[in-house]
């Protein structure tokens, strides 16, 4: 496809019910990056999202579905988009949610950034100043904020936004993240991530953003999840002062 195309950025959409919201979400990405490839990941979705996606790649030759056997979580997914785009010579891969909570616009912005800062990877960020969430009740803020600062000063992290879902990565900054010791298969992959990137001395940049509360469909956020990132999070803290093995190694 990239060689095809000759195209230096891939961006990633995992999937899994998102049949009411994939194809406005495809559109504004391409509006927003018509240069760029998109790849779709969708883990058997009952509600028809695959197909979808495949309707859209018949006839437009940028955007592909890579249909997996069912729901094996949004980690794995972006690590099997990792791979491929290290295989197919993208220069920069994005992650961002399939849903419509981010705006696609603000991926021309991040991308420049990381090529004029020489940036590793950009958050689009909710909790840097100039950004903001949109149509969060109180508690579910309260929750989003203290979960960053207590990933933040329990893994001595400079990141703001370290769960943060809208993210622009060098390709080249990938062999800093071990896949095969990434621990994370749900939304813990992004603290986890970013983190490993960060120790590994990668520059990290962080946008402020308008994230934008889903307007259809289910949210997939639930107390298990929650609770798997704070445990999770403690873990590696505790492990990282204790001069222990971390389940996430940097390759040196």
């Amino acid at each position: 496809m990239n060689g095809a195309r000759g195209a230096d950025v891939l961006v990633v959409l995992p999937t899994y019910n998102e049949a009411g919201s994939i194809r406005a979400v495809i559109d504004r990405v391409r509006a927003a990056m018509p240069a760029a490839d998109v790849l779709v990941v969708d883990d058997a979705s009952p509600d028809g999202t695959g197909r979808l996606v495949d309707d859209v790649a018949a006839v437009d030759p940028a955007v592909r579905a890579l249909h997996r056997a069912g729901k094996q979580g949004l980690g794995s997914a972006y690590l099997l988009a990792f791979a491929r785009a290290r295989q197919e010579g993208y220069r920069y891969v994005v992650e961002i949610d399939a849903d419509g909570s981010h705006d696609p616009a603000e991926l021309t912005t991040m991308i420049a950034l990381a090529e004029a800062e020489s940036a590793d990877l950009v958050i689009g960020s909710r909790w840097v100043p100039g950004g903001s969430v949109v149509n969060w009740p109180w508690v579910r803020r309260a929750i989003s904020r203290s979960g960053n600062r207590y990933a933040g000063r329990l893994l001595r992290s400079r990141i703001a936004d370290i769960t943060a879902g809208f993210r622009v990565y060098r390709v080249s900054a990938l062999d800093d993240i071990d896949s095969e010791v990434v621990s994370s298969h749900g939304y813990c992959f992004q603290v986890e991530t970013a983190w490993m990137l960060e120790r590994a001395g990668g520059r990290i940049i962080e946008h402020p953003i308008a994230f934008v509360e889903r307007a259809s469909g289910r949210s997939k956020m639930h107390a298990g999840i929650v609770l798997e990132a704070l445990w999770r999070v403690t873990m590696w803290g505790v492990r990282e002062r204790l001069g222990r093995q971390t389940p996430s190694r940097v390759r040196s």
